[in-house]
């Protein structure tokens, strides 16, 4: 109430002093300023510069009419028995590869299909950013929706699939994210994932895994950036499995922008790429090598037929 008085006052001032003088107008406008009386309150843009870091998605949606393509792959073990020279420490094998699709509906509404060559997954869904950051922090979070359901159409093990809503998946997730400065983007994600038949498939696992994710890019030039991720299920049977043994997933990495490209080179200890399968098993430590390279590349292509070239 007390600086609405006093942006009052001075706009008073300000208009008294400018039929009077008009340097004591600009004086008088230099000092609203400094006090953010006349700021503007804009969207924060690019907090994120892809929709997809290593592990988590961020708060961004591809714009309306423009459609994303994504290759998502992971190596095998640098390390470890099943890493080493003899494998050119992970290069002859891959753990998971990703191939997806995110379509912008509208500015702020994705539709998005991938598929998994880790249990063959196959994905649908929709992600929703409900809140824009603005400039002016009278938002000081962006907050994106997203809900998956996943379907496993084939059987990775003889018999596990009695029936057949036991191939189905969901996940539930809220994604927070903050752009400190041109420089650090933060965000944190609490993840809801049900599996119909729980995954691994052991017996007392869990149907139900609610998990909180941080992730975070920092830029070290203009089209370079330190990207890191990492997710922690809050689970009983994963604490207190001894066979196998659970960890949980993170990431480091190098991301960059290659005209239309985003490419992002990292090492993780996750096998999996999707939220449905590295969250629910996860069995690789660092410690022991258990650790791969990968690689994310997104191109983004413009639908709209007014528009001419690609969105960048």
């Amino acid at each position: 109430m007390k600086k609405s008085l006093l942006i009052l006052l001075l706009t008073v001032t300000a208009g008294v002093a400018f039929a009077q003088t008009k340097t004591d107008s600009a004086s008088t406008d230099s000092l609203l300023n400094s006090l953010g009386g006349s700021e503007k309150s804009e969207p924060v843009i690019a907090t994120f510069k892809s929709t997809r870091l290593i592990l988590s998605q961020t708060t961004e949606t591809v714009k309306k009419n423009n459609l994303n393509f994504l290759v998502v792959h992971r190596f095998g073990d640098i390390g470890g028995t099943d890493g080493g020279g003899k494998t050119l420490w992970g290069l002859d094998n891959s753990s998971d590869i990703y191939i997806g699709f995110e379509y912008g509906v509208t500015d702020n509404l994705d539709i998005d299909f991938g598929r998994s060559k880790f249990e063959q997954l196959i994905e649908l869904g929709l992600k929703y950013n409900i809140l824009h950051q603005t400039s002016d922090d009278h938002v000081p979070v962006a907050v994106t929706l997203i809900g998956r359901m996943g379907l496993k159409p084939y059987s990775v093990e003889t018999n596990v699939f009695d029936d057949y809503t036991n191939r189905f998946s969901y996940l539930a997730q809220a994604v927070i994210a903050r752009k400190f400065s041109s420089k650090l983007s933060l965000q944190i994600s609490p993840i809801f994932l049900r599996n119909n038949l729980p995954f691994p498939y052991i017996q007392g696992n869990e149907q139900n895994i609610f998990s909180l994710a941080a992730a975070g890019r920092l830029k070290v030039t203009k089209r370079m950036g330190i990207v890191f991720d990492y997710a922690h299920p809050f689970s009983s049977f994963r604490k207190n499995s001894t066979s196998p043994y659970f960890y949980d997933a993170s990431g480091v990495g190098i991301e960059m922008e290659t005209g239309g490209h985003v490419f992002t080179l990292n090492f993780s200890n996750a096998k999996a790429i999707s939220e449905m399968n590295y969250l629910a098993d996860t069995e690789s430590k660092w410690g022991k090598g258990q650790y791969r390279i990968g690689f994310t590349i997104t191109r983004v292509f413009d639908l709209n037929k007014k528009h001419k070239g690609t969105y960048k």
